[in-house]
């Protein structure tokens, strides 16, 4: 028996519709009337916005059935399959292809990036950062699994199968090369102290992060 539930389900019946604060900044990071594939796109929240307030063109990719039932229903158009695979889109499909706060719960996240680049011009992504102090703080001084990044989960029975830092992003983008950092973006706070730390220490301060790339090649 799970005390908080099992998130490696993805099981999207009880909440079909969702406000998450990275959602304004990615719009940010879209320019209107263009073609965005959204890969784990889960209840399609984001997608809708950037349909109604961006107008573009979009379409929302994921495993979960009852994630493809929650976009269905939103009147999106929606693909039901794995994002870490081979996709069944041809090169440069899209304008941007955006994966928020997924690509640590994939099995190959070299293959979702990897596609991403493949699909599109452009590639939005947002993860959060492992690195995080408090991350740092809990594991020093406890000496466990930090329970904090993990959202009210424990290690096994989260979805979270590939934590990683700011330093492994940029790993991982040198490793599959061909690809450009074009903004580095952070959730802002209302002290301005904190502000400052996140942006002269993104990897110990930085909660969430969020990348737009562009390919180069």
């Amino acid at each position: 028996m799970y005390l908080y539930g099992d998130n490696r389900k993805y099981d999207y019946t009880s909440f079909e519709n969702d406000v998450r604060v990275e959602y304004d900044y990615i719009l940010e990071l879209i320019k209107p009337n263009t073609t965005v594939i959204d890969l784990g796109c889960g209840n399609g929240s984001l997608l809708k916005r950037l349909i109604d307030e961006k107008k573009v063109t979009a379409i929302g990719v994921d495993s979960s059935k009852s994630a493809f039932e929650a976009c269905r229903k939103k009147g999106l158009k929606a693909e039901l399959t794995e994002i870490d695979k081979p996709l069944p889109f041809a090169d440069n499909s899209f304008d941007y292809s955006i994966c928020n706060v997924t690509i640590q719960m994939v099995m190959y996240p070299e293959i979702l990036l990897q596609e991403m680049k493949r699909i599109s011009k452009y590639q939005v992504i947002s993860f959060p950062n492992f690195a995080f102090y408090r991350n740092r703080i809990e594991l020093l001084f406890k000496g466990r699994m930090p329970k904090y990044m993990l959202y009210f989960h424990t290690w096994y029975n989260t979805g979270h199968i590939h934590q990683l830092s700011l330093k492994d992003f940029y790993e991982l983008v040198n490793f599959i090369g061909g690809l450009e950092i074009l903004e580095r973006r952070f959730i802002k706070n209302k002290s301005l102290f904190k502000d400052f730390l996140i942006k002269s220490f993104p990897n110990l301060f930085a909660q969430l992060l969020i990348f737009l790339l562009a390919k180069t090649e």
